[in-house]
């Protein structure tokens, strides 16, 4: 099985893959599935100044709606699913009837089993939700994977404040914690103590050892023991916890301390206990806020921490962790940083491309594979076939542009698909404006980029096509001149044309100094670190 590798695509065909995955090949599954919320989620591009940009592009939509692709894979559990599965989803199908909430449940469903067809025995899955759904889903899971094999229900509270009309604010998310089997890999986590307890419960003293007096007897009578020069009897119904020897070493050493009133107590050394062990509340991870050294602008971005805990709990070094709808990519960066193997999928080139960003920032000279994605012209062609915007939103990757095209909004973009910030003069920046073209180009295309360079007051133009230049273009594009950059003493043609098999050759556009769009991602790994390619 490959690790270490980003799968572009829908996952259910991915995961149904015995090329990519076999039976019983994954230790940790963790999934962040769009909730059914109702809401499109957005990734903000930093402008110049670091600001965030106004112009937004969808990431995706966390909707699902009943329609012939549902509707085809309802059917298909219903005739081919597990008996049990059929059951519970035909039931559900009766309850619900025909909605967005069956949608979502159906895909759900037919995800889950083949993610449960690659766990391994000793696996564990996460399935990250909120209040939409939750009740459902955890239904759905008992069907597929059992009740026995449930563990938690997790609460993870990840607002202080969130206001809400007409009901009580939703503050906290819910993780549905299930394992392959009752034989799973568990490693406990422990969280630190509250600082009101230590002020309440620990004594500063004994060479800066804080500690605290405990009760030295249990439940049950038992004989009188010697403290010092003093031989005491226990409480009634109580009996001495430590025997003689093991309470003549406490003296010794000083553990032992007299109250007022005579009784002995135990001093019990902070630096000696256990850490509290972590619940099923979690309150202690806060979520990404504005102004969070993580935060990538990917509103659903949850914060490393999270997924750092669950990973450290579920799976050990060198083992393989899954996430399905992978994002932005928090949980393959865990798995990365504590040495797991990971695999990722997503079923936009902006996800994947935010991915790529985050895993060269945070570990500068990993080693990873990108499966899905055109490596050849006849894959772009297929591409541009199938999705126009997905096309130009990995045409524009290519050159790690800030796509500006959205499905959603038909000539929103004014004739703009793309931009790249640079320097210029005084370290003032300056725009070059794309334009991606998937279908038959002409001479008229590059004169129209032109106008839109003039009216946006944009220093170069960038002309992205599948088919090949003609010599008119050509003319049309050497006719706009060069652009003099001060600050870096160079010339630049001010409108390029550049072929999708030009930038698959690695050949990209010749600019002066540029910034990247994408937040910079925090710095984990050393220079040169490897990752592995191939798995077992």
């Amino acid at each position: 099985m490959r690790t270490n590798v980003l799968y572009y695509g829908d996952n259910l065909p991915i995961l149904r893959s015995r090329e990519y995955f076999s039976d019983g090949s994954v230790d940790l599954i963790y999934l962040d599935p769009p909730f059914n919320s109702k809401a499109d989620y957005n990734v903000l591009f930093k402008e110049a100044s670091g600001e965030s940009s106004q112009a937004q592009i969808r990431a995706f939509s966390d909707f699902w709606h009943w329609d012939e692709a549902a509707a085809g894979t309802y059917q298909e559990l219903i005739t081919e699913g597990p008996l049990n599965v059929s059951k519970t989803i035909g039931a559900l199908h009766e309850l619900i009837g025909e909605n967005d909430v069956t949608a979502y449940l159906v895909m759900m469903a037919a995800r889950l089993i083949e993610m449960k067809r690659i766990m391994k025995s000793t696996g564990s899955i996460y399935l990250h939700c909120d209040s939409t759904a939750s009740h459902y889903l955890k239904v759905v899971m008992d069907t597929i994977f059992g009740p026995k094999n449930f563990r938690n229900e997790i609460t993870w509270k990840r607002f202080n404040f969130h206001a809400d009309a007409r009901r009580f604010g939703r503050v906290t998310d819910t993780l549905l914690f299930y394992t392959r089997s009752e034989e799973y890999t568990w490693n406990p986590v422990f969280g630190e103590h509250r600082k009101e307890y230590l002020a309440s419960h620990f004594t500063s003293g004994d060479n800066g050892r804080m500690y605290s007096l405990d009760n030295p007897v249990a439940k049950g009578q038992g004989p009188p023991r010697r403290f010092g020069d003093k031989v005491l009897e226990p409480p009634v119904g109580t009996h001495w916890r430590w025997d003689q020897e093991a309470i003549d070493k406490m003296v010794a050493d000083g553990r032992i301390v007299f109250t007022r009133t005579g009784r002995p107590r135990v001093k019990r050394y902070l630096d000696e206990m256990r850490p509290p062990a972590i619940h099923c509340l979690w309150t202690d991870i806060p979520s990404i806020n504005s102004q969070a050294k993580e935060r990538l602008g990917y509103e659903t971005q949850k914060p490393l921490a999270l997924l750092e805990r669950i990973i450290q709990a579920s799976s050990n070094p060198g083992d393989i962790v899954l996430d399905p709808f992978c994002g932005c990519g928090t949980a393959v960066v865990a798995a990365q940083k504590l040495e797991r193997q990971w695999v990722g999928i997503d079923i936009t080139h902006l996800a994947i491309a935010v991915m790529r960003k985050r895993l060269k920032d945070s570990f500068p000279g990993l080693e990873f594979a990108v499966v899905g994605e055109p490596v050849d012209l006849d894959g772009a062609k297929a591409l541009a076939r199938q999705n126009q915007y997905q096309f130009q939103y990995w045409a524009t990757g290519l050159i790690g542009a800030q796509p500006l095209g959205d499905e959603r909004k038909k000539g929103a973009d004014k004739g703009i698909d793309g931009v790249i910030t640079f320097m210029d003069a005084a370290g003032k920046p300056a725009r070059a404006i794309i334009s991606v073209k998937s279908g038959h180009v002409n001479s008229g295309q590059v004169r129209d980029l032109k106008g839109v360079m003039e009216r946006e007051k944009a220093a170069m133009g960038l002309f992205i096509t599948l088919e090949p230049p003609t010599r008119d273009m050509n003319a049309e594009a050497l006719g706009a001149g060069f652009h003099h950059s001060e600050l870096w003493q160079r010339d630049c043609r001010r409108v390029q044309i550049l072929t999708v098999d030009d930038l698959l050759h690695g050949k990209g556009p010749d600019l002066p100094g540029r910034l990247s769009p994408y937040a910079q991602a925090q710095r984990i790994g050393k220079e040169g670190q490897q990752g592995t390619l191939e798995g077992m």
